[in-house]
């Protein structure tokens, strides 16, 4: 009798033990929640005031005929997505984006794993060769491209000079675009050759050692340990150069004397934007443009988390 009622009282303490420990914490997530607010309310308010409420208000006047004088703008539906969508120049700046991102991606991937390779291996002033690969990066975007203007210039520009060219770089529709994808990938890629450096490092030795002692040469250590080991650091790297890439504007405004280039032939997206918003003054017709512009790298971003979950499940 006696073990039977010490099995009654257990089996009914158990769930009350149970909810006790349920119900406190509870009250510790509550109060973590509470204190950890105040560390994150800084972040918030500024997210909100300068992330979230422009979105907002930027939707808002999307809709509308609003121009940068102030006026009273009136509700116009979707009449400047209509127009967007029907505007020819719009789709040739956005064309002048892709096509500068379908340069630049390959070329700044390719060439900051490169770079990293040749950082990670070289014996000699290691520290120097990662400095001077990583310094450009550091420059502000103004700099880098009067940097590169001058050494495009025809006639006085040191590139032309060195090699015995005549090539208009920055006055030929035909040179321009390149002349700008050259400069951003001195200037940027120091940033994902510091990513590559990192994931190189990240490395364990020990892989490399058993494919010695199996008779790998250096290209299959690359092939078949480096490159696999180093795939998540890819997609990131070009994730993030297609993202940045879309939104060209700094340089290519600077280098063709903040004008779109010969022929606009470099007008980017966003330089159209701004153009429509502070120049024609119709800041409504902007504002779609702009919407237009985020859902479009916002399906960029959602493709590459589509891909990259569906790659890590098959890999399962």
């Amino acid at each position: 009798m006696t073990t039977s009622a010490h099995m009654t009282t257990g089996a009914v303490a158990a769930p009350a033990r149970a909810r006790t420990a349920t119900a406190v914490a509870t009250v510790r997530r509550k109060q973590g929640f509470q204190h950890g607010g105040w560390f994150v309310a800084p972040f918030l308010a500024l997210f909100v005031l300068f992330v979230i409420w422009p979105l907002l208000r930027g939707v808002y006047l999307s809709f509308t005929d609003a121009n940068i004088s102030g006026d009273a703008a009136n509700f116009v539906g979707l009449d400047n997505y209509r127009e967007a969508l029907h505007d020819s120049a719009m789709w040739d700046a956005l064309g002048h984006s892709a096509y500068f991102t379908l340069l630049v991606v390959p070329c700044i991937t390719v060439l900051a794993f490169l770079l990293a390779m040749l950082a990670h291996h070289i014996e000699r002033g290691k520290w120097l060769w990662r400095l001077c690969f990583f310094v450009p990066f550091l420059l502000p975007s103004t700099v880098a491209a009067n940097m590169f203007q001058w050494l495009f210039t025809q006639g006085i520009g040191l590139i032309n000079e060195t090699f015995g060219l005549d090539t208009p770089w920055l006055t030929d529709k035909s040179y321009a675009m390149l002349a700008i994808v050259i400069e951003t990938l001195w200037w940027t890629v120091g940033f994902s050759f510091l990513l590559y450096l990192a994931a190189l490092q990240g490395i364990p030795d020990h892989l490399y050692e058993a494919a010695k002692l199996d008779g790998a040469n250096a290209w299959h250590r690359m092939v078949h340990i480096t490159l696999p080991m180093l795939r998540n650091i890819t997609g990131l790297v070009i994730a993030l150069q297609i993202l940045a890439s879309l939104q060209l504007f700094d340089q290519a405004v600077v280098m063709m004397d903040f004008g779109p280039g010969p022929e606009v032939s470099t007008r980017s997206f966003v330089q159209y934007t701004l153009e429509q918003g502070f120049t024609s003054y119709r800041v409504g017709y902007a504002s779609a443009m702009s919407i237009i512009f985020f859902v479009i790298i916002a399906v960029v971003a959602l493709a590459r988390m589509w891909l990259l979950r569906n790659r890590e499940e098959s890999g399962r």
